[in-house]
């Protein structure tokens, strides 16, 4: 029988070993635990957006704009929106954004996989034959049997340092990334398409100006030939104005080939070559000119969807740092099998063939050469390169703002100053005429002067159109008109870091907050 002071001298010797056992277990985890001196570097850039201060038509106290996501029908165009509705339908390029958010959507249901318990069953039948020489029961050796084995089994790594709930948020930030690549891929499809059909009618239009600028060449000639026979002229007139006949029907020939390649390029964007034949002539008259917003809200650059993507890749990259982290830490994997084994198959299905187990299972990294905090760092590299991304990206689209505000500016002042040109040249021209009319002049000089009104006709048709393409490249860098199931990139920011969590571009009821704000 044991005496108290022997009791009590093993119960102190348990005390000291499982002290000792918790010192060595923490000692270990701090030692697997060193991440140490690995770091982000970058952090989001928060100052707010501004735009250069020659720049009009900015509002950073967020004026109301709202673009809508069909905005190509404002300009009642049946044929424009039969194109664009076409390639929103079946456009490779669009096809392949959406084939690569589905295959980002799949790789979120694997993540998600690792995160519940796993059961499966196993069936194992084997003949073989036992050593003569082996660790094997003497009425085994030598002989040739058949094994068999039926069970289930059960696996669930419990995850107490969010290790596998890390790599599903990181592959759902992956996820909604691909889906804001799929939406801007097609915003900028829809503006492409608008685009490029703005420039197929801007040369429908210069083919009509060019071909009353080869009817007006005809009559100059005509006429030199009539002054040479009678006389006026001589022959070196006569080869000078043959001259510009065949010019005139060059540029014909080469604004043909431009529509043709035009009519080409829309199709292709449609997904659709064979409807190249089936687009017809417009003209930019027929085409209202759509007002420009008066101030342009900056706070709509958050809603583009190349931005909405860079903020999810941060959270994308931030979920993979916190998984790399959390490799650091020991792995709890909790197993259970139960099922029937025996030797012969016979006996397989016996009582005493039952077999079962269950019991915990821990693996701690200890000594891995540098893996670990390689993979960490290669990952806070990556973190380091999406914020940088989207810094950029957003710097970007304030340029492209810029950008197309200015050029709306420019053609604008431009329009004026060729107006007041069209306006003279067309006021001499009818000043000739009645001249010519009047016997007072010459018809050369009503054909010379017409020269300059078809001139200042040309550049109207130019100056036009990159009025009407610079509205749309607005539009395309205001988002495009979003649809309303943009992601939204706040949802699953990471509390816990200061550098990423503090400066979302989103709330959390999706609307947006002004990028004045974001402080």
């Amino acid at each position: 029988m044991r005496t108290p002071e022997a009791t009590t001298a093993g119960a102190r010797r348990h005390r000291i070993a499982a002290m000792a056992l918790a010192t060595i277990t923490v000692l270990t985890l701090a030692a697997c635990a060193d991440m140490s001196g690995i770091a982000p570097a970058n952090r989001l850039d928060t100052t707010a957006p501004t735009l250069p201060a020659y720049v009009a038509g900015s509002d950073s106290q967020g004026a109301e704009l709202v673009i809508p996501s069909d905005w190509w029908h404002a300009w009642g165009d049946e044929q424009l929106d039969r194109l664009i509705d076409r390639a929103l339908q079946g456009s490779p390029s669009l096809q392949q954004a959406q084939a690569r958010f589905a295959r980002q959507r799949a790789f979120s249901e694997a993540a998600g996989v690792s995160l519940k318990p796993q059961v499966n069953a196993q069936l194992d039948v084997l003949h073989q034959r036992y050593s003569e020489h082996g660790l094997v029961p003497p009425q085994l050796a030598g002989e040739q049997v058949n094994t068999a084995t039926a069970q289930l089994n059960f696996g669930w790594e419990i995850d107490f340092f969010g290790k596998n709930r890390a790599a599903l948020d990181a592959a759902l930030g992956a996820q909604r990334a691909s889906e804001a690549d799929a939406l801007a891929a097609r915003v900028l499809l829809a503006s492409q398409i608008a685009r490029g059909y703005l420039q197929f009618a801007r040369l429908n239009d210069q083919l009509d100006v060019a071909r009353r600028t080869l009817a007006q060449r005809g009559e100059t000639l005509a006429l030199v030939r009539s002054r040479v026979g009678a006389g006026l002229d001589s022959n070196l007139e006569l080869r000078q104005s043959e001259t510009i006949l065949p010019e005139a029907r060059q540029a014909i020939e080469a604004l043909e080939g431009q529509r043709q390649i035009a009519r080409h390029g829309l199709a292709a964007l449609a997904g659709d070559l064979a409807l190249a034949d089936t687009i017809q002539p417009v003209s930019l008259a027929a085409l209202p000119t759509v007002a420009a917003p008066q101030t342009v809200p900056l706070q709509l650059v958050a809603q583009r969807a190349d931005i909405a993507a860079a903020r999810w890749r941060i959270e994308a990259a931030t979920q993979d740092v916190k998984s790399a982290k959390a490799q650091f830490y020991p792995n709890i994997n909790l197993a259970a099998f139960a099922g029937l084994s025996s030797i012969g198959l016979g006996q397989l299905v016996q009582a005493g063939s039952l077999q079962w187990g269950v019991g915990p299972a821990l693996r701690l990294p200890i000594f891995d050469a540098g893996r670990l905090r390689a993979n960490l760092r290669g990952k806070t590299a990556d973190l380091d390169a999406a914020v940088a991304s989207y810094n950029g990206a957003v710097i970007d689209a304030v340029r492209d703002v810029a950008d197309q505000l200015s050029t709306l500016g420019s053609v604008a002042r431009q329009q004026l100053q060729q107006q007041a040109a069209q306006v003279a040249a067309e006021s001499a021209y009818d000043i000739a005429r009645a001249r010519y009319q009047a016997g007072l002049s010459t018809l050369i000089n009503v054909l010379t002067t017409e020269t300059a009104v078809l001139n200042q006709r040309r550049l109207a048709v130019d100056l036009h159109a990159q009025a009407l393409d610079s509205r749309v490249a607005l539009l395309r860098a205001l988002g495009g008109g979003l649809p309303a199931e943009l992601p939204d990139a706040r949802k699953n920011i990471a509390e816990n870091d200061d550098a990423i969590s503090a400066h979302a571009l989103f709330r959390a009821d999706r609307s947006v907050v002004p990028l004045s704000e974001v402080h």
